[in-house]
């Protein structure tokens, strides 16, 4: 039986007081979410995902109070970041409280979280007595899902609700934040552009951003992948390799009149990146369920949201 999709948010917390794992909208992806403070629930999310435990999750809450709860500390770079962002694409790691089970961690000693900006969950996160970790709520290295169909479709046998927020606003993962001595670390970007974080952090920025051992979440260097093969550069170097009558193209702004296909989805006809993030894992599923052979994708400019899209697509193309 595959999981109902509706938006009573009482239904979806008798599921997660229950102890059950349900989909959850927010504003960047559908999460797989459960009771973040009980090994035994969470553990059911890494079994459903097939995630390796190694991974660590995001845990996610409603209100700036229950941070106190979470994490021995909150350094003032990463509160101001909160105070700016909150709700909204930023997650920050933490020192963590005893309260949070290893398995969230990985056994690290820093805790992911985020508020995510989306009505319905934030309702939800403020009428529960628990946060809640949630992931992607796609198979481990698949493509995020932005839509509660996208959700049931990979996912629906397993879990009994989707709780229907509508396609996601933003559509690619939250930025990761966390502070390294007196040095403000990126470990993901995604929602959250670079420009922003600098407009609030004036100090040292470091990038850390994909690990075989990670430090956070999204680090996973092979992530975010459609079963066809994807190859990622620059559209004279892609072109070489697009001369096949099945070859689809992802590209930025316009089609390309060199390439003789009909497989060609265009992310922001204007160039907008916002545009682009929101399309993007959509058009990623699209593609993949296409009579194609294998995506080229078009590198985008490396400034702004640009930044996060080419990070995801190269972690899901050919390497």
């Amino acid at each position: 039986m595959l999981a109902d999709i509706g938006s009573d948010i009482e239904r979806a917390k008798n599921h997660l007081i229950a102890n059950e794992i349900i989909g959850l909208p927010t504003e960047t992806v559908y999460g797989l979410a459960g009771n973040g403070l009980k090994a035994e629930v969470v553990a059911k999310i890494f079994a459903i995902k097939n995630r390796p435990f190694f991974d660590p999750l995001i845990l996610h809450i409603g209100d700036y109070s229950q941070l106190t709860s979470l994490a021995t500390e909150v350094p003032k770079p990463l509160n101001d970041l909160v105070k700016a962002f909150w709700p909204g694409p930023l997650t920050i790691l933490i020192p963590k409280r005893d309260i949070i089970p290893d398995i969230v961690t990985s056994g690290l000693p820093r805790v992911a979280v985020r508020m995510p900006d989306h009505p319905l969950t934030l309702a939800l996160l403020t009428s529960i007595p628990f946060p809640l970790a949630a992931p992607s709520a796609n198979p481990f290295g698949y493509i995020s899902p932005t839509t509660p169909d996208h959700v049931v479709k990979q996912l629906g046998v397993k879990i009994p609700f989707v709780l229907d927020g509508g396609r996601c606003q933003i559509g690619i993962e939250s930025t990761i934040v966390g502070m390294e001595l007196d040095d403000l670390v990126i470990y993901r970007l995604g929602g959250l552009s670079l420009e922003n974080i600098r407009s609030v952090y004036k100090g040292n920025i470091k990038m850390n951003v994909s690990s075989s051992h990670p430090e956070s979440p999204g680090m996973i260097l092979s992530h975010y992948a459609p079963k066809k093969p994807l190859y990622l550069g620059d559209k004279e170097t892609l072109l070489s390799l697009g001369q096949h009558k099945k070859a689809a193209v992802l590209c930025f702004k316009e089609r390309w009149s060199e390439m003789d296909t009909k497989n060609q989805w265009v992310l922001s006809e204007s160039g907008d990146y916002e545009e682009s993030a929101h399309r993007l894992f959509s058009f990623l599923r699209e593609m993949d369920e296409a009579d194609i052979s294998h995506i080229l994708a078009e590198k985008l400019p490396d400034e702004g949201l640009g930044i996060a899209i080419n990070d995801r697509l190269y972690r899901a193309s050919q390497k």
